[in-house]
């Protein structure tokens, strides 16, 4: 049996505690209310279990690498964004990236589709390339639709029985009690209907992620290509080399204005203590020959 909302719980500990105190009538009725929906939710679910399995709502996605010419690449990719829009097609996420040093092009497609379009938009992106790989996932969503689709019955029944006892006659302490629960109750139905488009958009379209990636050439013609990239790229290796040299040179001259100077007063000390040491060797000399 469908346990009820968190809502109904709250409301039947509310009336607990407060049962030392005498119940006003739209306590009461509140209390009947909670009570009916319990026994709603019940009838909702023998309900289901009589009229068989439900519906199966299944959420659908697939991936497609496709290959082509290098030349060819913009201009498929360009012709899978503008058929989407002649059909039941929304574009979630589109990315192309031209050749440069580092990276070779690419492109990718992220979309929904409706269902009945979907083998067309399949055939006109094969008609793009070389399909090299296609993948699908399925996902079971139908536990997760059916309990909200419930839980948003449930909830907009009780706020219906809410509004209607608050139209009648009550204490300002019961319009307060009233008044704060449809707002729980309106915050809860708001969360499951947002919940619903979710799961809809994700049930009622496919998801499809198209990737495209250059063809590359193959035996003989690959190595003379890779010489061919190898040319192009020589000058802006020069010119990398070029810039690292003149960043060290530029980075080392102020060191240089401390280091020669250094240097030439080091050397000229060195010189000095050695020709001291040669004056006293040969002045030592004459004294140990006499």
């Amino acid at each position: 049996m469908r346990r009820k909302p968190r809502f109904v719980l709250s409301l039947l500990a509310i009336l607990c505690v407060g049962c030392a105190k005498k119940p006003t009538s739209a306590t009461v009725e509140m209390g009947r209310v909670a009570s009916g929906l319990g026994g709603a939710l019940s009838t909702f679910s023998i309900q289901s279990m009589r009229a068989g399995p439900p519906q199966r709502y299944v959420a659908e996605s697939h991936k497609l690498e496709i290959i082509s010419p290098e030349s060819q690449l913009a201009s498929a990719w360009q012709a899978v964004v503008s058929f989407c829009g002649t059909i039941q097609c929304e574009i979630v996420n589109s990315s192309i990236t031209n050749r440069t040093r580092d990276a070779i092009p690419s492109g990718t497609i992220t979309l929904r589709v409706a269902p009945d379009d979907l083998s067309k938009l399949f055939a006109f992106v094969e008609k793009q390339g070389i399909t090299a790989q296609h993948t699908t996932e399925r996902q079971d969503k139908t536990t997760a639709v059916v309990d909200t689709e419930a839980k948003i019955k449930n909830l907009t029944s009780f706020r219906d029985s809410l509004r209607a006892m608050q139209a009648k006659p009550s204490s300002v302490k019961d319009s307060i009690d009233i008044q704060q629960q449809l707002t729980d109750v309106q915050s809860q139905l708001d969360s499951e209907t947002a919940a619903r488009k979710i799961l809809a958009n994700e049930t009622e379209k496919v998801a499809v992620e198209i990737v495209f990636r250059v063809d590359r050439p193959a035996g003989a013609a690959r190595g003379f290509a890779q010489i061919a990239e190898a040319l192009r790229d020589s000058g802006d290796v020069l010119a990398d080399s070029t810039a690292s040299l003149i960043t060290f040179i530029v980075s080392v001259i102020p060191w240089l204005i401390l280091i020669v100077p250094g240097y030439w007063l080091l050397a000229k000390a060195w010189r000095k203590i050695r020709a001291k040491r040669t004056s006293a060797k040969a002045a030592a000399s004459p004294q140990s020959s006499s």
